[in-house]
C-alpha cells in the first residue's frame, strides 16, 4: 500500500482485531501486515501503550507446551474504540467529499475527536 499507517489508524486496526476476539501478538501482526507493511517488532511497543493506558490487557495461555500472550479488551478500551471508529468513519467521509468534488461540511464544525476532546477538558473543569 503506499498510503501510511498513522499512530491512531495503527491503534484502530489493532483495536478492531482484539475486540473480534482475544488475540495474541504475531496473529495481530499478521492481520495488519497486507496493510501495512507493519514490522511485528514495531507493534509490541503500541501493543504495551494500549495496555499502558488499560484499552487492552495481556494474560498468558498454554499453546503446544509454550505460554502465549493474548490481548483482550477493556470496557475503556471499548470506548477509545468506539471514538477511533467514528472518529475514522468522518475522516472517511471527509475524504469521499474530496475525491467525488463534493464541498466539505463547515470548517467550524471540527471532527469527532476534537468534540470529544472539548467534552473531556469540560468535564474536568467543573
Amino acid at each position: 500500500m503506499i498510503f501510511s499507517l498513522t499512530p491512531p489508524l495503527l491503534e484502530l486496526l489493532i483495536l478492531s482485531i482484539v475486540d473480534q476476539g482475544d488475540s495474541y501478538g504475531y496473529q495481530i501482526s499478521q492481520r495488519i501486515k497486507p496493510v501495512s507493511g507493519l514490522k511485528d517488532s514495531a507493534l509490541y511497543p503500541v501493543l504495551k501503550r494500549l495496555s499502558e493506558h488499560r484499552y487492552i490487557e495481556a494474560y498468558d495461555r498454554q499453546f503446544q507446551g509454550r505460554n502465549r500472550k493474548y490481548y483482550r479488551m477493556t470496557e475503556p478500551g471499548r470506548g477509545y474504540y468506539q471514538m477511533l471508529v467514528r472518529e475514522w468513519q468522518a475522516y472517511q467521509d471527509q475524504i469521499a467529499e474530496i475525491i467525488r468534488g463534493q464541498k466539505g461540511a463547515d470548517d467550524e464544525q471540527g471532527t469527532v475527536y476534537e468534540a470529544v476532546k472539548e467534552e473531556a477538558a469540560a468535564s474536568s473543569e467543573g
